[in-house]
């Protein structure tokens, strides 16, 4: 990998997804740090299903940190691990109206203090939110096409987040996890990737793919 060949993906998935951004459902920064801590280990289309319904019952960070948390477990059930998330998205919101006012704070400082907020959310919110990042958010589709494409040798989230650091342009460290995971979903999947039909195929070295 070099800088020119970072800089032709890049462009090429810009043109491919001039769209792209992230998938998740929201109104608000409470609804979209919520909804990012339940897309852990879950796809964003199963949130999409299950917020609607949550954020009826839950509209302000107020709401979030007085609910019960059986109740709010159930709302939840379907995105998986929902005990763990029921317990860290009260937490959040407590510590929210604590201490910031019952507002979503937007550094990655601030933001990985949080109850149930780790770096790959901690960077989602924080671009999704300004539009710029400290870093870039590394979820599964990110691993798997950062590895095959050749911006890293890693499959940890921390040296990949390194890694694509080096070679991408820091105006696009937000741009770039959406891109790569519209990539991810669409042509380049875990299971039987369309290399023949993909448009990085004249420049992406196939690592891992037989």
């Amino acid at each position: 990998m070099n800088k020119h060949t970072a800089s032709a993906i890049t462009r090429l998935l810009k043109r491919a997804y001039p769209d792209a951004k992230c998938s998740l459902d929201f109104k608000s920064p409470i609804q979209l740090a919520v909804a990012t801590i339940l897309s852990a280990q879950s796809t964003d289309e199963r949130v999409n299903l299950t917020t609607p319904a949550l954020f009826r019952r839950y509209k302000t960070v107020r709401a979030f940190a007085n609910a019960d948390q059986a109740e709010l477990e159930e709302l939840i059930k379907s995105v998986g691990l929902y005990r763990n998330k029921a317990k860290s998205i009260i937490a959040l919101a407590k510590a929210l109206e604590c201490d910031h006012g019952s507002r979503v704070p937007t550094t990655l400082t601030e933001l990985q203090k949080l109850p149930g907020v780790g770096r790959k959310t901690a960077n989602v919110i924080q671009g999704v939110l300004t539009g710029k990042g400290e870093g870039i958010a590394v979820d599964t589709h990110v691993t798997r096409l950062s590895f095959r494409i050749g911006f890293t040798k890693s499959k940890e989230p921390k040296k990949i987040e390194q890694d694509l650091k080096k070679w991408i342009d820091p105006n696009d460290w937000v741009a770039i996890s959406h891109l790569l995971i519209r990539l991810g979903r669409e042509v380049c999947k875990a299971r039987n990737p369309m290399c023949d039909s993909c448009f990085l195929a004249g420049i992406c070295p196939r690592r891992g793919i037989k």
